[in-house]
């Protein structure tokens, strides 16, 4: 008779037959506790089984290979349909990444620096105004101008359409900033008629910067944002699920987001069947979790897989170092998305304590999430790489914490 160990050896071998961007790799070698694991997979399963969760797909990778991938309840719930690891997910801002990377990309190449100013590429940003107060939005002059820097750490003044109540996030509501009706280079346009939240470089806040990035990448490049990403990063790295829309051959793969696991005032799932004009930088992607282990094992790399390089090992240190250092972490603490014990880099929050954060982790570790559930992680001191693959946006924070908690606890 075979213990449990072999068992659930065999359990986890069986889930890992399908591709998943990354060699499969014997947990036990890879310093993976089999009976750690196995609690993971029975909370994760009693998530799903309950309704808390419609189903997941939880992934972890050491030293290059993985050791752990497991599917959890429904890839689509109304018809049944269960999770596979060939999902399709919306990954939202897990988007970001890859467009900070196409920026740092142009600024080894000569393209563009840090430190211009974003007006140098996006002229209806020259001479921005800033709100006077976060209840008054009549403008009043800036004291410095926005940065590439400033888009890439979230310091650019510029906010987003959710979150507390203000004046500018108000304006951005009514002139649909965040629109996929419009197209990258028209979002800049309106920007520029509009005030900023805050003077440049001064507060973190979690905003629209991004999509203004991957127009600078446009603008630098010569070229479509998605066009760039198509030739330079997903094709490069053999990323095959990656992309703006779903075709319709994979259209059955499309993990769905029940409409229960979404709160009244949460933004609305988009429909990934179809093109949009707006190729957001900030949140219009969709992957697989085969993808994104590999996008993540390549930023673990230091920039490079499997012998090609999309940026150098010192360009990656850089932009997983903290940017932020006394600039305000957020209008307020609980705006800080990344959490205490954090900091922010070029479009990772970067852990900067061993400490203040309630989940386990590594000084030095760095990562992101979206709104729809999705979330992952890179903790180069372990040689680590988590990701979860989730659409319930109601329970992603939950979810994220206790796969943290789940994850560590796993390691020998």
């Amino acid at each position: 008779m075979r213990n449990r160990a072999d068992v659930e050896t065999s359990r986890f071998a069986s889930v890992m037959t399908g591709a998943l961007g990354l060699p499969p790799g014997d947990a036990r070698e890879l310093g993976l506790s089999l009976r750690g694991l196995t609690r993971l997979g029975d909370v994760f399963r009693a998530q799903a089984a309950s309704g808390i969760i419609p189903g997941a797909i939880v992934a972890i990778a050491r030293r290059g290979k993985v050791g752990y991938c497991e599917t959890f309840g429904f890839r689509d719930r109304a018809k049944g349909a269960p999770m596979t690891v060939d999902s399709i997910f919306r990954i939202a801002s897990m988007t970001k990444p890859f467009t900070s990377i196409a920026a740092m990309m142009l600024a080894e190449e000569g393209k563009l620096q840090l430190v211009d100013a974003v007006a140098k590429y996006l002229p209806a940003l020259r001479g921005a105004k800033v709100a006077k107060s976060a209840g008054d939005a009549t403008p009043v002059p800036a004291e410095a101008e926005m940065t590439i820097h400033d888009l890439l750490r979230h310091t650019s003044g510029l906010t987003r359409g959710l979150g507390a109540p203000n004046a500018v996030r108000a304006l951005y509501q009514k002139e649909a900033v965040q629109s996929r009706e419009q197209t990258l280079a028209q979002q800049a346009e309106k920007l520029g008629r509009l005030p900023l939240a805050h003077q440049p470089g001064t507060v973190w806040d979690y905003s629209v910067s991004t999509d203004v990035l991957a127009r600078v990448v446009e603008v630098a490049s010569g070229q479509p944002f998605d066009a760039f990403l198509a030739e330079r990063i997903w094709q490069p790295l053999g990323l095959k699920e990656t992309a703006f829309h779903v075709p319709e051959a994979k259209w059955e793969r499309i993990a769905e987001v029940p409409e229960e696991n979404m709160a009244a005032d949460a933004p609305r799932p988009f429909d990934v069947r179809k093109p949009y004009p707006m190729v957001s930088g900030g949140g219009g992607m969709v992957a697989s979790i085969a993808d994104y282990l590999r996008f993540a094992q390549m930023l673990l790399n230091g920039g490079e897989l499997e012998g090609t390089r999309l940026v150098s090992r010192k360009t990656l240190a850089l932009m997983t170092s903290d940017h932020l250092g006394s600039i305000r972490h957020g209008v307020t603490p609980a705006d800080f998305l990344p959490g205490p014990g954090y900091g922010f880099g070029l479009g990772f929050a970067v852990r900067t304590a061993p400490g203040l954060c309630p989940f386990p982790g590594s000084r030095g570790e760095f990562y992101w999430s979206g709104i729809f559930g999705t979330r992952f992680w890179v903790d180069p001191e372990e040689q680590l790489i988590a990701v979860m693959m989730l659409q319930a946006p109601n329970q992603r924070r939950e979810m994220a914490g206790l796969l943290r908690t789940l994850v560590y606890q796993a390691l020998d």
